[in-house]
């Protein structure tokens, strides 16, 4: 906790620390439904087993839970077979900053369990082309299983480690939702904690370092690259983004959404969006690049 409390206090005043600590608290449950499953459904079976839900602002298909917890929803069919799908609304936010042109060839990175790999999918209705990556043999198997499930039949997906893709790759839309610390989606209590310092911030920054490189590398000219991590530390966002493409030619797009519920963080780069946690976001960061050199 005194590492957290001392990072934290190294990139905000005081006043958004002791925000950013009120925001780590239990969050709603969220989930979206799924249009590659569900005809209408999903919606009606909730509402049979008088569980509340609420519309979301950030996106049509997105809904928060209100007198009910995860396990109430992973009981019903439209869960078991693929109508819904439980996600975070901080997770939820990059592929919808995606452009997903049909006949688009786009890399997921890092894509296990595949909550993003699978909206993707969905929001371009299987147009588009999506390699998802996953190092991990479980968390590849597991991602198999979600694709499925979700009916994402544009998915291909790779055992294999992102950073080393063959040259021979190159897309249009590139996803990086980068390992890393973890900082924005603790609980604030020294279990919630565990695990967080030094050690895993390096490692952290080293390995989002090597995958932004890489990319950066695969990606079209005019292609675009949403950047993003579940941390509020800028070492692992705005800081890791300008060290990663020093002497590259680029622009940042701008990133917002519109939602009552969503409150910001001071970014140091303009365009990009820091999440505060709060009782319905994680803390997150994400950033919108698009290539301008070869």
């Amino acid at each position: 906790m005194t590492y957290f409390l001392e990072k934290c206090h190294s990139y905000y005043d005081d006043t958004t620390v002791e925000k950013i600590i009120l925001g780590m608290q239990k969050r709603y449950t969220s989930f979206r439904v799924n249009p590659l499953k569900d005809k209408g459904e999903a919606l009606e079976e909730i509402k049979k087993h008088n569980l509340k839900i609420r519309k979301a602002g950030i996106y049509e298909n997105a809904y928060i839970l209100e007198n009910a917890k995860e396990e109430d929803l992973e009981s019903l069919d439209c869960y078991m077979e693929g109508g819904i799908y439980l996600q975070s609304l901080s997770s939820m936010m990059p592929p919808l900053k995606m452009d997903l042109i049909p006949g688009h060839a786009v890399l997921d990175m890092a894509a296990a369990p595949g909550g993003k790999t699978t909206e993707m999918a969905a929001l371009s209705m299987n147009k588009v082309s999506i390699t998802a990556c996953e190092l991990n043999k479980i968390r590849a198997n597991r991602l198999k299983f979600n694709v499925d499930m979700q009916g994402a039949s544009s998915v291909f997906v790779m055992n294999t480690d992102a950073r080393r893709l063959d040259d021979f790759f190159s897309f249009d839309e590139i996803l990086l939702d980068a390992p890393c610390s973890g900082s924005g989606t603790r609980s604030y209590t020294e279990e919630g904690f565990k695990g967080l310092g030094e050690e895993l911030v390096a490692k952290s920054v080293k390995s989002q370092e090597t995958l932004l490189k890489q990319a950066y590398k695969h990606l079209k000219k005019n292609g675009t690259i949403v950047y993003s991590t579940c941390s509020i530390f800028k070492c692992e966002n705005e800081e890791l983004v300008l060290k990663a493409l020093k002497g590259k030619k680029y622009e940042i797009i701008p990133i917002s959404f519109n939602d009552d519920n969503l409150e910001l963080l001071p970014s140091t780069i303009n365009g990009a969006l820091t999440i505060m946690p709060n009782a319905y976001y994680e803390g997150f960061f994400m950033i919108k690049i698009k290539k301008l050199d070869n």
